[in-house]
């Protein structure tokens, strides 16, 4: 149940390959034999990158979806405008259970991805590049392969290249929280959002997109727009890697042209040939039916048009034998689990909708049921990073897919059937380490000691404790806190004693509860503002 794929499952392709050529030769394509099964690579100026970014519509592989050469373009902008060096980044983090694609093009085709890398780099200028990993295998080969070129992070580089290795988390992934930790901060994303393009590693524009983007680039540069545009869809031309798993009886992943029908690729991989539902994109995607499945060809216009969703491409069946209800009450768990603990929608709502989940699968009925509705509703669009977001679109599309299991739950006295724990998670149920709450961490991150709360009885909405602690509070419509309290991240312990301190209406106080004893949780005495006077919260 709930088993863990390999680092480097079983590769497949259907037609001819781009991104795995050589794959069938050698297990990893060092850069010798890189070079033979592709050959040289040309240098291009910033703008004809663009444009052949934009001229195959190459859009970010690893789920947002956003067009690579605006990215190039703003960034290219953003420095000429500001007079700075960019940076350039390879977000490697695949930390999601059911996702694999990535880290099989760093482990097996390093240097393809290195190649798009360098070529934005060479077209923009930088002198920094960066490849953010969380595997020990993807560090072992990314790190073996800028060795093979040369590179390293030698204050006299031309060109400084490293690897950044953060934890296993679904949260490090995020740009924003990539972008942090190579900054030397925490991996986990900062209190707002924002634009990497403008203000990214050391505060410099940096050109931040998935690693299969990057190899993809240098397909396209190698071969031309006109060839490249040959495979696959008109509107969404070349390939595709997906990661195939849950009820298969073989997990793999396959790197398609756009267009192939979907049912194809599940056959390849030995799904049922009536899945009672297939989840797209993963854990942050979107399930849909049987039915639909014979509609629906690989592309993001295609999945989007009848409900699912492309994603990191992370395809997974389930068969009629399974509750799909309980195997999506696992991954909301897992979900709820992956929090970073630092802002409410995030920390209380993820936690708050698995058990909602779980109320409804408990025999909750109809009450249940708006209640697990009002929580995914409430979540969206107010965390510190899309974790939240994702997670409220996966428990939306779980309800609305399974209309007759929903009604057996929630009307009746269930659908009868077992949950088979058939949607991959992490070996043993850990929890990877790195953030607040995830196992063993340094100091720093470390498990939270501490809560803060809003008296709202006090509170008059000044707002300072959101421009002080972003990582807990988020002001609302009415200009209040969002949440009423909140477990503090251990590296803003110190910004959350600012926050209660410099509250103008003494509306906040902090309690820490004795790890070593579990004695009741204490007050932390605060200073009160104006007067002098010591005050203690209450």
């Amino acid at each position: 149940m709930n088993e863990a794929l390999p680092d480097v499952p079983e590769v497949r392709v259907v037609g001819l390959p781009q991104l795995t050529s050589g794959f069938d030769l050698v297990e990893r394509l060092d850069l010798p034999m890189h070079l033979k099964v592709h050959g040289p690579l040309e240098p291009m100026g910033g703008e004809a990158l663009a444009k052949l970014s934009e001229n195959i519509n190459l859009k970010g592989r690893g789920g947002a979806g956003f067009p690579f050469h605006k990215k190039l373009r703003s960034v290219a902008e953003a420095a000429i405008k500001r007079g700075v060096r960019p940076v350039v980044v390879v977000n490697g983090s695949e930390d999601e259970p059911a996702c694999r694609k990535d880290t099989v093009l760093i482990n097996r085709a390093p240097h393809l991805i290195l190649d798009g890398a360098l070529l934005c780099a060479e077209a923009l200028g930088a002198r920094t590049l960066v490849i953010g990993v969380t595997r020990e295998s993807t560090q072992r080969s990314m790190e073996a392969a800028l060795a093979e070129r040369g590179l390293s992070n030698g204050r006299r580089s031309a060109l400084r290249a490293r690897v950044q290795r953060n934890p296993v988390r679904m949260v490090t992934g995020a740009a924003a929280s990539l972008v942090r930790s190579i900054d030397g901060g925490p991996a986990i994303p900062p209190g707002r959002k924002t634009s990497a393009s403008q203000n990214g590693v050391g505060g410099a524009p940096t050109l931040l997109s998935n690693a299969e983007t990057f190899a993809q680039l240098a397909i396209a540069a190698r071969i031309g727009p006109e060839r490249y545009g040959n495979t696959g869809l008109y509107d969404e031309p070349g390939t595709v890697m997906l990661t195939v798993s849950g009820a298969v009886a073989r997990p793999m992943v396959i790197e398609a042209p756009t267009g192939v029908p979907l049912r194809y690729i599940l056959q390849l991989a030995g799904a049922p040939p009536v899945p009672q539902g297939v989840l797209t994109g993963g854990y942050h995607g979107k399930w849909i039916d049987a039915a639909t499945v014979n509609e629906a060809v690989v592309s993001r216009d295609s999945l989007a048009a009848v409900g699912g969703a492309l994603g990191a491409g992370a395809i997974l069946p389930i068969t009629q034998e399974t509750c799909p209800l309980g195997e999506s009450l696992m991954v909301a768990k897992w979900l709820a689990e992956e929090s970073a603990g630092q802002c409410g929608p995030c920390y209380l709502g993820l936690p708050a909708a698995a058990r909602g989940m779980e109320d409804i699968l408990n025999g909750g009925g109809p009450a249940a049921l708006e209640a697990l509705k009002q929580v995914a509703k409430a979540v969206k669009r107010r965390g510190a990073c899309s974790h939240p977001d994702g997670s409220a679109m996966f428990l939306e599309s779980t309800i609305k897919a399974f209309t007759d299991d929903l009604a057996a739950h929630v009307l009746g006295n269930g659908c009868g059937r077992p949950v088979e724990g058939v949607l991959p998670l992490f070996e043993g149920g850990r929890g990877p380490s790195g953030i607040p709450g995830g196992g063993e961490a340094e100091e720093e991150n470390g498990p939270s000691r501490q809560k803060i709360y809003v008296d709202w009885t006090l509170c008059r909405g000044h707002g300072l404790c959101a421009d002080i602690l972003p990582e807990v509070f988020e002001l609302g419509a009415d200009g209040f806190p969002t949440v009423a309290q909140a477990q503090v991240p251990r590296y803003a312990e110190a910004k959350a004693l600012r926050a209660v301190r410099r509250c103008p209406a003494l509306a906040l106080r902090l309690e820490e509860e004795s790890a070593r004893d579990k004695t009741p949780p204490r007050n932390l005495p605060v200073l009160s503002q104006g007067r002098g006077r010591r005050a203690l919260g209450r």
